[in-house]
């Protein structure tokens, strides 16, 4: 037993207890009353903080698929910038009945424009899910998941689609099963082939491996292949993949600097063209709880710029600028904005 001490100064307890080596996540708790101590407890650390901080534990990380392995690096490297359309819309909101919709718009350089209408609703006790969408290309896209219902960690998806003028159709089948220390995907069109593309990825304390084929059941071959090792960790995680039939390599890296700053490179060769390699290299600065600012710049001499923020609940502005360094007297430049309203 080790006594307690009243917490004056702002000190706090920590409690862990600990059974023949099984160890438990310390939990915070209250000091005990001024001049008593604690009862029998494996073990009892005083902090002397305002409050105590939990003991650094490795969390167990799930396994990511096989198109996630370099995920970190790619969000970095790609989303929120803005400059890609002219201007984005979405609004997303729920009924009372559960059913949520999304509405999306995009406006181009080109000036051309496109914009599509979602329904989901899932019902929870069943694990199935029902989405509907509707697109200014007049094609109707239906997706049936069912979730860990067959079996814990499996997934299977039907998608269909439908265009009207031209009674085209589609009709695809997916199977998704994930376990800790493995994640495997199965990718079938029913229509066109019919094809299967497989992947699987395997993990083993950050430690990740996977690959990926794709097979055509009319010509009995492999048509594709691809394979991917990386490491993964909370705070970083490096990736190395080999796509298109293992002649596009590519590495990447991202870093989580501190609770601000983030930062990522990527490195791509591909054997079939030359021996050129492209370079992306990204950050992120978080400036406060509701905006943050993003810069890339490639091997090209593009630097890409991006800002978003919250402007209120439910509404947020994205804006986004790309240039080319080396001809900034030219019309090369692009610029874009974003707007996003959830009900």
């Amino acid at each position: 037993m080790v006594n307690g001490i009243n917490g004056e100064g702002g000190l706090r307890y920590v409690v862990s207890d600990r059974v023949k080596g099984v160890p438990h996540l310390p939990v915070n708790t209250a000091p005990p009353p001024r001049g008593e101590a604690y009862g029998p407890v494996t073990c009892v650390t005083l902090l002397g903080e305002a409050w105590a901080r939990r003991a650094h534990v490795p969390a167990i990380m799930s396994v990511p698929a096989f198109s996630d392995i370099a995920k970190p690096a790619s969000d970095l490297l790609n989303k929120d910038f803005y400059h890609l359309s002219a201007s984005t819309f979405e609004f997303k909101d729920t009924a009372p009945n559960g059913v949520a919709f999304k509405v999306t718009g995009k406006s181009s350089h080109d000036k051309h424009t496109s914009a599509a209408i979602e329904g989901k609703y899932t019902d929870k006790p069943t694990g199935l899910t029902l989405t509907q969408t509707w697109n200014t290309a007049n094609v109707l896209d239906t997706k049936l998941e069912v979730n860990d219902t067959l079996a814990k960690g499996l997934k299977l998806e039907g998608l269909f689609n439908f265009l009207p003028a031209t009674a085209a159709k589609g009709a695809k089948f997916n199977l998704l099963f994930k376990q800790p220390g493995f994640h495997g995907r199965a990718f079938f069109d029913l229509l066109k082939g019919p094809t299967a593309n497989i992947d699987a990825v395997v993990g083993h304390e950050g430690f990740l491996a996977g690959a990926s084929a794709g097979y055509d059941v009319n010509k009995a071959a492999i048509t594709s292949y691809s394979a991917a090792v990386g490491y993964a960790a909370p705070q970083y995680s490096a990736a190395v993949t080999a796509t298109d039939n293992l002649s596009i390599f590519a590495a990447s890296y991202y870093h989580k600097v501190n609770s601000q700053v983030e930062a990522g490179a990527k490195a791509t060769w591909n054997s079939k063209t030359g021996n050129a390699v492209g370079l992306e290299v990204a950050s992120k600065y978080r400036i406060d709880p509701v905006s943050f600012a993003k810069v890339k710049l490639n091997d090209r001499g593009i630097a890409a710029v991006g800002y978003n923020v919250l402007l209120r609940e439910g509404v947020t502005l994205g804006l986004g600028g790309s240039f080319d360094t080396q001809k900034l007297d030219q019309a090369t430049h692009k610029l874009g904005a974003s707007f996003t309203f959830q009900g």
